[in-house]
């Protein structure tokens, strides 16, 4: 190859790299401002190809998406002084590229601690007017609201930052203070818990009692109605003992010394000395009775 050939070669590739060099992309997620010896002459750039001068224009890009940061746990007192540990996180994003870039020199860093700083405020703000309860349930998400509202305000007129969320992530008492709460809770629930246990003894005394007299009277009822039965029973064998002694009482009294023997000589080794004249003898010595 020539001079004349690698001159061309050379020309050529300086006229790639300044149209390379002049040539930037803006990413779709991205919008971009750019300098002119550190100077802005363009905000708001839009996503798609852009040409600038070499060496002369600088291009700065942004994120325009939603981004979030979480906040160092700060502490802060309720209307009632009591002392909370909270953690808390932002969502937010880039609104305007001219305002953020004015405010922040374009650094991230430095839009999250002006940030950081109006919602710490804002939450000491916030949790100084409102009780322990109601700043952990109660009105928690209208204190949110509230607060975001309230940044949102300012970020955007200042920063050109827009606030889409702010949210407590954690509420917790310092170690003392935990101490003394759980203690107090555990006061409480063991109260609670021997009322509970007063109470029950009371309805188990009341059950037992009510199931002795229920015992007591299934008892003296059943009593009177065995009473009653066997009453009736032996009235109504007396009856038909009347009624075979009057139909024939010749056998009723031989029945009756039968079963009288029966049982005064139902063992082996039974004995009994009468006399022989003795009317408990007669049906031994007479089938008829006779003396």
């Amino acid at each position: 190859m020539g001079p004349k050939g690698v001159v061309g070669l050379a020309g050529a590739l300086i006229v790639i790299l300044l149209v390379m060099s002049s040539v930037f992309i803006i990413p779709e997620t991205h919008r971009g401002v750019m300098l002119r010896f550190g100077e802005l002459v363009e905000t708001d750039i839009q996503a798609g190809i852009h040409f600038k001068v070499p060496v002369i224009d600088q291009v700065r890009e942004f994120d325009i998406r939603v981004l979030t940061m979480d906040l160092p746990s700060r502490q802060y007192l309720t209307i009632e002084k009591k002392p909370l540990d909270v953690t808390s996180y932002i969502a937010w994003k880039i609104r305007d590229v001219d305002q953020f870039y004015r405010a922040t020199g374009g650094d991230e860093f430095r839009a999250q601690s002006l940030l950081l700083s109006r919602v710490d405020n804002g939450l000491r703000d916030e949790f100084g007017v409102r009780t322990m309860h109601e700043v952990v349930s109660g009105q928690r998400d209208e204190l949110m609201h509230n607060l975001r509202d309230r940044v949102n305000e300012t970020s955007v007129k200042e920063f050109g930052i827009d606030v889409k969320d702010i949210r407590v992530k954690a509420i917790e008492f310092p170690g003392q203070v935990s101490e003394n709460v759980y203690r107090r809770m555990a006061t409480e629930r063991e109260k609670l818990a021997q009322e509970f246990r007063s109470r029950g003894r009371e309805l188990a005394e009341g059950i037992r009692a009510d199931a002795d007299r229920q015992k007591t009277v299934t008892l003296a009822e059943a009593f009177s109605t065995s009473e009653t039965t066997r009453g009736e029973g032996d009235g109504e064998a007396a009856r038909i003992y009347a009624d075979a002694y009057g139909s024939s009482p010749e056998f009723y009294s031989f029945y009756r010394s039968l079963q009288a023997y029966r049982n005064t000589f139902s063992g082996k080794d039974d004995l009994m000395v009468i006399d022989s004249k003795s009317e408990f003898m007669k049906f031994m010595k007479d089938s008829k009775g006779g003396n």
